[in-house]
């Protein structure tokens, strides 16, 4: 089957859209300077102090999207179940972050956390609804 180029389309998109949750994480992991110096002293605190467990299902949810992303590029069908562990992910880190953390990302950053994680959601759930639709249709193999 021929591909169409939505895939590629979408491919590219998503996976751009994923880089920057990987950017994200890599540069707040790694505690680089420049980057963190855009944050609230007690967005900073909030960072710093996270769990093992949350720091594990946050690397989950962005890494498992960018392979996703990378899968649906090479018409694997392993595409649909790395979004699926994204969500996965989030939807675990989110616990946490609006259920479990004290003070959590709504004291912390307002209602653009919220909002914004719901951005993700959104995003995420298309991608998987996507790469799903693709492997009925036997485009991704």
């Amino acid at each position: 089957m021929k591909t169409p180029v939505h895939l590629w389309i979408i491919g590219v998109v998503t996976l751009l859209w994923n880089a920057g949750g990987a950017y994200d994480y890599l540069m707040s992991q790694l505690g680089n300077a420049d980057y963190l110096a855009m944050l609230t002293p007690e967005q900073l605190d909030y960072i710093r102090s996270v769990p093992v467990w949350f720091e594990a299902v946050w690397a989950i949810g962005v890494w498992f999207s960018v392979l996703g992303s990378i899968l649906l590029l090479c018409r694997s069908r392993l595409a649909a179940p790395a979004f699926g562990l994204s969500l996965a992910g989030l939807a675990a880190s989110s616990v946490y972050s609006f259920g479990i953390a004290s003070p959590n990302s709504i004291a912390i950053s307002g209602t653009f956390a919220l909002v914004f994680t719901g951005v993700i959601v959104v995003a995420l759930i298309a991608q998987w609804i996507y790469a799903r639709a693709m492997t009925r249709r036997g485009v991704l193999r």
